[in-house]
């Protein structure tokens, strides 16, 4: 076999090993995929009267669903990678990875196990959550294509912040310190354009709101299942995920090889 076939094998072996975690662990994954459910049923049931009546348009629960929807997406990926940074730093406290650097296998399968398992955990999370919306009203008006590309910007965010949360957990020094470093980016679309348009903010959080990664995505995510206009954003919203992806990525590598201890 030839190095890229060796490092090919420890790659899949080190992902069924996260799956089976995954699967071992269910109310993990339904508390990931619960938090996101219950914020959009709170605020489409709760709120969404009076907020989509501010929308313009038809108003009521049925314009703000089709509003709220992107920001719930983003806030399901987030909760999937702040689950990676617990993994990780559940396999560094208790030693695994020690263990794991003293066997004949790809040094890097370690983590990238951690981050296409979690790809899929968030995969999957995203159906659940679409599920959830297409039963209390939203409807995609918007063609084929434009799916497929709201699904591969979904893919690009939750590789980009899961490998931010492979970092974070690699930096934390307990499993406790590391489920609580990744909470602003589940914090984050609630002072963005995820809930509520920018315009309607004060001045000081409107510019915030405006120039933070999730607004633009949420507005590129918007406008793909939607049929809307996309405009500028597509461009930053690419340029925020392959940017943190590939600083996230740089900063976990330098961090797993410099450190051959467990915490």
């Amino acid at each position: 076999m030839t190095t890229l076939s060796y490092a090919v094998r420890d790659n899949a072996t080190m992902l069924r090993r996260t799956l089976k975690r995954i699967l071992r662990y269910p109310s993990m994954t339904l508390l990931l995929v619960g938090m996101p459910v219950v914020f959009l049923l709170l605020f489409v049931y709760v709120f969404g009267g009076t907020l989509g009546n501010g929308l313009g348009g038809a108003g009521g629960r049925a314009e703000y669903v089709r509003y709220v929807i992107p920001g719930i997406l983003l806030m399901t990926v987030a909760a999937a990678a702040n689950g990676t940074a617990v993994s990780v730093s559940m396999d560094m406290t208790e030693g695994i990875v020690a263990r794991f650097r003293t066997m004949a296998i790809a040094r890097a399968s370690v983590l990238t196990g951690h981050v296409l398992g979690s790809v899929i955990q968030s995969m999957a999370g995203l159906a659940i959550v679409l599920a959830v919306g297409f039963l209390i009203g939203f409807r995609a008006t918007t063609d084929p294509v434009r799916w497929l590309a709201a699904a591969g910007l979904l893919a690009l965010v939750s590789v980009a912040f899961v490998w931010l949360c492979v970092a974070l957990g690699l930096v934390a020094k307990t499993v406790e310190s590391a489920s609580n470093l990744p909470m602003p980016l589940t914090l984050l679309p609630f002072l963005g354009s995820g809930f509520v348009p920018t315009d309607s903010m004060p001045v000081g959080l409107r510019q915030f709101a405006e120039y933070q990664p999730f607004t633009p995505i949420i507005e590129t995510l918007r406008g793909l299942l939607t049929g809307g206009p996309i405009g500028g954003n597509g461009v930053a919203a690419l340029a925020w995920c392959v940017g943190i992806a590939l600083v996230s990525y740089l900063w976990a590598r330098r961090l797993y090889n410099r450190d051959p201890a467990p915490h």
